[in-house]
């Protein structure tokens, strides 16, 4: 329990949201792109793709994987208001996709928040490119490529291997996804925001939540307590709100359910 809340393993949050109902229709049109259903899909795939990367941002980074995505940041050890910006700003993702989703009749998008403490990843793809852009930038210095020349390639530059280090071995994502996935099943249905309640302390001020659902997935030992976020959070109340708990208090809190 002490090792899990050491300095050494950082305390991440991550949210994931995916589309539902998404699958199903693919399905529908028999895997067929030139199906009507197929198109309608896709629409919606490349619409949600487009709000994503339009909501992220340096401090809100993200991943898409088909029909969902993760934002994830590592959380201040002293700092609750970091806490706070990655909530409002999963927050906004969720509420503009499902806008979106409800001009159209789609069935929406749920979202599952989550905290976990990760293992500093390896930069292996990450590093791969930044030697070959310094090997470009060498050979400018030694006049072998005019500086259109090395624009050129670097252009054409593509990784075989890549890893986002800050997703590798984080235990936050396992458990946003898996909870998610588990849907109604696991008490958590339906196009609704759900946060793990180890980011609040006991204040529940400028926050708008529903029941709390206890929730496990037995076979691999992930357990944690959610509740629907059902408005925007902290909604004037500045930069640190007094419900929202910094990295450390959320790694003290993980620990003590471990």
């Amino acid at each position: 329990m002490a090792q899990a809340a050491s300095p050494g393993f950082p305390t991440a949050v991550v949210a994931w949201v995916d589309l539902l109902g998404y699958g199903a229709a693919i399905a529908r049109a028999g895997f067929d792109p030139a199906h009507p259903e197929a198109k309608l899909a896709i629409g919606r795939l490349r619409r949600f793709h487009r709000l994503v990367a339009e909501h992220s941002k340096r401090a809100f980074p993200t991943l898409v994987m088909n029909d969902g995505a993760v934002a994830y940041r590592d959380l201040s050890p002293g700092d609750a208001s970091v806490t706070a910006d990655f909530l409002r700003d999963a927050w906004r993702l969720f509420a503009a996709v499902n806008a979106a989703e409800a001009r159209d009749a789609f069935p929406g998008a749920r979202m599952v928040i989550a905290a976990g403490f990760r293992m500093k990843g390896r930069r292996a793809g990450l590093d791969a490119d930044e030697l070959r852009l310094r090997a470009l930038f060498e050979s400018v210095q030694a006049g072998r490529l005019s500086v259109e020349q090395a624009l050129q390639r670097a252009g054409r530059l593509r990784s075989a291997f890549d890893i986002g280090p800050p997703l590798q071995a984080n235990f936050a994502f396992p458990k946003a996804y898996v909870a998610g996935q588990a849907g109604s099943a696991g008490g958590l249905g339906g196009a609704r925001c759900f946060l793990d309640l180890t980011l609040l302390g006991r204040s529940r001020d400028g926050l708008d939540l529903g029941e709390t659902i206890t929730w496990r997935h037995p076979k691999l030992g992930l357990a944690a307590e959610f509740a629907p976020l059902n408005a925007e959070p902290f909604v004037g109340l500045g930069e640190t709100p007094p419900g929202v708990r910094d990295g450390r208090s959320v790694a003290r809190a993980l620990a003590a359910k471990a």
